[in-house]
Parts: C-alpha cells; sequence; structure tokens
C-alpha cells in the first residue's frame, strides 16, 4: 500500500494525512475483496523498515494501527473476515501485543475470508525465523538436516497453513516487491499501478483482478499441459 506521503505531499498536507487517508482505502479493499470472493488478503500494513522513519510519524502510524483494531474488530466479525497478524510482534509494545492477540481470538471462528495484516513484517525476516527454528528442531535432534524441503520450510513461515498468493498488487508507481512475501511470491502474478493508495478505488482493484485473470500460470510447465492438447 504504496504513495501515502506522496498523496499528501501533493495537496501541501502533512503525510501523516496520507495514512489516515490510507486507512480508508484498506477499508475498500477489504470489503471489496470479501464481496468478490477472496479467500485471503494480506494487507502490508508496516515493514520492518519503516521503523526508520520519522518518530512522530511512526508515532502516527502506530496510534492508526491501534484505533483501526479497536474500530474494525466488529465489522469483520460480522462479515465472517478472520483476522491475523503476521510479523516480529516483540518490537510492539506489550498493550498493542495484547490488543492484536485479543483482535484475533474474537474473529478465529469466521471462514468468510481471511484477512493478514503485515506489521513489523519483512521477507528476510520471515525466512531468517523459518530457518532458525528449524535449526533449533535440527539441535534438539527432532529433524534431521536432510529432511529440510521447501514444504517442511513453509510450515515454519509467519503464512503456515495459508496457500501462497496468487495476485501481488502495488500501487504508487514503484515496480518491486520491497521485502514482501519473499518466498510466498515465487509464483505470484504482479499487478503495478501509478495509482497512490490513498486513491486507490474498486475500479483499480478491479483492473488489478482483470490482469490475473488474463494472466496463464504454468507453473513450471508448457502450455499444451495446461490446455491438455499436447504432450509433455
Amino acid at each position: 500500500m504504496d504513495g501515502n506521503g506522496r498523496w499528501a505531499r501533493s495537496r501541501l498536507l502533512p503525510r501523516t494525512e496520507g495514512h489516515r487517508q490510507g486507512v480508508n482505502a484498506a477499508r475498500m479493499a477489504v470489503r471489496y475483496c470479501a464481496q468478490q470472493g477472496v479467500r485471503v488478503l494480506t494487507l502490508f500494513a508496516f515493514s520492518s523498515e519503516n521503523w526508520r522513519r520519522p518518530r512522530q510519524e511512526v508515532g502516527t502510524l502506530m496510534d492508526l494501527f491501534v484505533g483501526s483494531i479497536g474500530r474494525e474488530v466488529p465489522e469483520l466479525v460480522e462479515k465472517g473476515i478472520r483476522l491475523r497478524f503476521i510479523g516480529d510482534r516483540t518490537t510492539f509494545s506489550a498493550k498493542l501485543q495484547a490488543r492484536m492477540a485479543d483482535a484475533e481470538e474474537r474473529t478465529r471462528h469466521n471462514q468468510h475470508m481471511d484477512l493478514v495484516v503485515a506489521v513489523s513484517y519483512g521477507g528476510r525476516w520471515d525466512i531468517a525465523n523459518a530457518a532458525a527454528a528449524l535449526a533449533e528442531r535440527v539441535r534438539r535432534g527432532e529433524l534431521e538436516p536432510e529432511q529440510i524441503t521447501p514444504e517442511v520450510m513453509e510450515g515454519h513461515l509467519s503464512t503456515a497453513g495459508l496457500p501462497e498468493p496468487d495476485l501481488f498488487v502495488r500501487t504508487g508507481g514503484e515496480q518491486r516487491v520491497s521485502n514482501f512475501l519473499l518466498w510466498q511470491l515465487a509464483y505470484t502474478e504482479l499487478f503495478f499501478t501509478d495509482v497512490l493508495w490513498p486513491d486507490f478505488d474498486e475500479d483499480e482493484l478491479g483492473r488489478a483482478f482483470e490482469h490475473f485473470a488474463g494472466r496463464q500460470r504454468r507453473f513450471g510447465h508448457i502450455q499444451e499441459q495446461i490446455v491438455g492438447t499436447g504432450d509433455a
């Protein structure tokens, strides 16, 4: 969700106002995806690198995050949306960690859609964290090194139990994944748009879906194998 700061700057507003407007775009994305039958939506809300931003901006982001948890959970419960946070929670205050855990608990029986919010998250952190967990299992004698497969690795990532993403959308004109779900995006279709996140709406999200619908996903196979008209 990129472009909050530039959106605000172009309107001679403080960057924090861009983040506030970005919350509305996030709310739209959740509702639209739930209506369209999306099973899992992951929002990259705050990266591990974002801690380097000015203290005031980080403080505003944390305030928005705390406030959003309180406001949005009742609707998530009503709409049958299960909330899950991924990232390094140890970087947050004990109070915020408790709120995150409470929100997850209140929505854990919902089955219409999974909403995954990545906060203090980085793809490299995720992989390193999984590798450390596997190394500990080897140290304890629970696992042999040769038993570590991609499937075993996936079970130790923060997204364990979730399907790999089908579609990655990045707003704001940048064309990179910026340390987001590095392992999980191996076969994901990528969609980049110049639209800044606060201006991202249902029409633009629909364009992303149309882009995905027009792609042929081969996963290493050849076209004839996919359409069933030829030999391997």
